[in-house]
């Protein structure tokens, strides 16, 4: 039976600020709301200048395979084109995974049974999470040769830690749990490892926060939760903007790029629907759907070209890409190299529009990364 557990823990950090029935959400309270200072970026310039981006013809498709199992999945890409993700292994483990081409190299784990990478740096590094030899999840972030847990720095308390993402300087974010000295105390907390420096993200009255995205800029993009909801949030240094929502109650930013554009989901106007969203300042822009109530935006490159998921009818999905505001599902727009699969979502774009995510290889019924390259229509 296909193993999808790394595609579903996946996707819940998408919809964790759009799903009421998250456990360790629904527990918690609060009534402070991050500052909202305003913003001068106009929403309508830059999709204009990103609505300039020409699309390519044609993506050639590679399958990037697996360390010897059945499944695997590409969360990261950096400009050099080096692939990061998770891949079971022969052993039918999970394992955090760096592809050169198509060798994949197994990461290894913080002395536990699993890890999972979540993104990679120009300099290679590779951020995510390792279970240890005590069956706890930790953020880890490997340099080339050697894994370091980070999950027991600063007020960390050890329980719980992942690291989302990581820019060229080094610079980490993600989540992870501290110990509350009142009962109901918030526990999770959005963090920023600088070296082997922690700083704790989360404001006073938060009763959840988790740190999605950083730029080079050491800009910082999530979610945090106050008066029981969730909006997408933006960190410059320490502070925080409340990003508003289209229209519902929650949101939640996944990625920003070098020019400040940020990319996540939110509700719409009467919680009717998940939409894919685009934020310039504070401003939201709703990015739509192929079809039925729900996309979301999940990876912005520096020309604005974003990357995610969309329905494609009133139950399955299609990884997408948005050229400005034209959507358009990556699977109508392979090349040859392509036949026999569906591409599910697609999760990182780098600079040169390498696009990397999830496909379902339809005959064997299986589930493998994928690395789509921009060509002009003859696979050059």
């Amino acid at each position: 039976m296909q193993n999808s557990f790394v595609y579903s823990r996946l996707l819940s950090d998408f919809t964790v600020a759009v799903s009421l029935a998250t456990a360790f959400l629904a527990a918690c309270g609060g009534d402070n709301s991050p500052t909202t200072p305003a913003m001068s970026t106009d929403t309508a310039t830059l999709l204009a200048s990103a609505n300039k981006v020409k699309a390519p013809t044609k993506y050639k498709l590679t399958d990037l395979g697996t360390l010897g199992g059945t499944d695997s999945v590409a969360t990261g890409i950096n400009d050099a084109g080096q692939v990061v993700g998770t891949s079971l292994t022969a052993s039918n483990v999970h394992h955090a995974t760096l592809w050169k081409g198509t060798t994949a190299r197994d990461l290894g784990t913080l002395g536990g049974t699993e890890s999972f990478a979540n993104a990679i740096n120009k300099a290679g590094e590779v951020v995510g999470s390792s279970f240890t030899a005590a069956g706890v999840e930790h953020a880890f972030i490997w340099n080339g040769t050697s894994i370091t847990d980070l999950g027991t720095l600063g007020s960390l308390s050890g329980n719980f830690s992942e690291a989302s993402h990581i820019n060229k300087s080094g610079q980490v974010v993600g989540k992870g749990f501290f110990s509350g000295s009142a009962p109901n105390a918030p526990r999770i907390h959005a963090v920023l490892w600088n070296g082997m420096h922690l700083t704790d993200l989360a404001a006073a009255g938060w009763t959840y926060s988790d740190a999605r995205g950083i730029n080079d800029a050491g800009q910082v993009v999530g979610v945090s939760q106050s008066n029981g909801n969730n909006h997408a949030t933006l960190w410059n240094r320490t502070t925080p903007t409340d990003l508003g929502t289209l229209g519902g109650t929650e949101s939640i930013a996944v990625a920003i790029n070098k020019g400040g554009q940020i990319v996540g989901s939110s509700l719409t106007d009467g919680n009717a629907a998940t939409h894919a969203t685009v934020w310039n300042g504070q401003r939201a822009t709703d990015l739509g759907t192929l079809a039925g109530n729900y996309s979301v935006a999940i990876d912005i490159n520096k020309s604005g070209q974003i990357v995610g998921q969309s329905f494609i009818n009133a139950s399955a999905y299609h990884a997408t890409i948005w050229n400005g505001t034209t959507l358009t599902d990556l699977n109508t727009v392979l090349d040859g190299s392509g036949e026999g699969v569906t591409l599910l979502y697609a999760y990182a774009i780098n600079d040169s529009g390498e696009i990397v995510g999830g496909m379902t290889i339809n005959s064997q019924n299986v589930r493998h990364a994928f690395l789509l390259t921009p060509t002009n229509g003859n696979g050059k």
